[in-house]
């Protein structure tokens, strides 16, 4: 079962993703904590505990591919070759229903991808099935 103390951390820009996202949390009475960045880049320093950011050691992550600055694709570019954070659990969590982006991501060893639910219930499931994968 999910330890309560393991934290997650969301890579998403969309501020209504977000809040859908801690809305489906706390509706599958999930209260681990939630770090969230805006961008690849702030993710990253935020691993790494680099440039000022606290450093954070998700159980979890849940990642957005259309990120400004640096794409989710580059995000596990990057992640996947630093020896420190190679291993991370990285869920892709997506608009993107594209066969080029779940090829590219699956090629980084996701443990999943999921196309983001245009309903609030049909997210709030996927968040559940998101945790099942994680137990």
């Amino acid at each position: 079962m999910l330890n309560k103390t393991e934290s997650i951390l969301l890579i998403e820009d969309d501020r209504v993703d977000i809040m859908t996202v801690q809305r489906a949390l706390k509706k599958n009475k999930i209260s681990n904590p939630l770090f969230i960045a805006r961008t690849g880049h702030e993710a990253f320093n935020m691993l790494r505990g680099d440039h000022g950011e606290k450093q954070v050691t998700p159980a979890l992550i849940l990642l957005d591919l259309n990120l400004p600055k640096m794409s989710g694709i580059e995000f596990l570019h990057k992640i996947r070759n630093d020896p420190n954070l190679s291993d991370q659990r990285i869920i892709v969590l997506t608009s993107s229903n594209e066969p080029k982006d779940r090829d590219a991501a699956f090629e980084y060893d996701v443990d999943d991808y999921i196309v983001k639910p245009h309903s609030f219930s049909e997210f709030t499931r996927a968040i559940a099935t998101i945790l099942e994968l994680w137990e």
